[in-house]
């Protein structure tokens, strides 16, 4: 079965740093491209960092210079880098994985985790 698992969320302070990993089973890990989607109570879900199969990237604007996403072939493993935290982070944080062969600007994503909590505190 197609899983994605997220972990690494936590509580942190401002400033601060967390890394959030999301393991994947059950998918051709190498032929996605992976993204982090994230949502705070009362708003909508919005994509925070997404990476494609040769390891472009893109960022919603408030998260450049700060967060950086990565991912490991041989881990079947996507990451989220958070770095200089600050409250308006504070969202449930969601992996995905998009539709096969498809470009960044032009994506599904099929499947997602369960989410993993994320609170900065100021």
């Amino acid at each position: 079965q197609k899983q994605l698992v997220e972990s690494g969320g936590g509580s942190v302070q401002a400033g601060g740093s967390l890394t959030l990993s999301c393991s994947t089973s059950g998918i051709i890990f190498t032929i996605h491209a992976m993204a982090w989607y994230r949502q705070a109570p009362g708003k909508q879900r919005e994509l925070v960092a997404a990476i494609s199969t040769a390891r472009d990237t893109k960022y919603t604007d408030s998260v450049k210079g700060r967060f950086t996403i990565t991912r490991d072939n041989t881990k079947n493993t996507v990451y989220l880098q958070m770095n200089s935290l600050a409250p308006e982070d504070t969202a449930v944080y969601y992996c995905a994985a998009g539709q096969p062969g498809r470009r960044l600007n032009n994506i599904r994503y099929d499947y997602w985790g369960q989410g993993t909590q994320v609170t900065v505190s100021s």
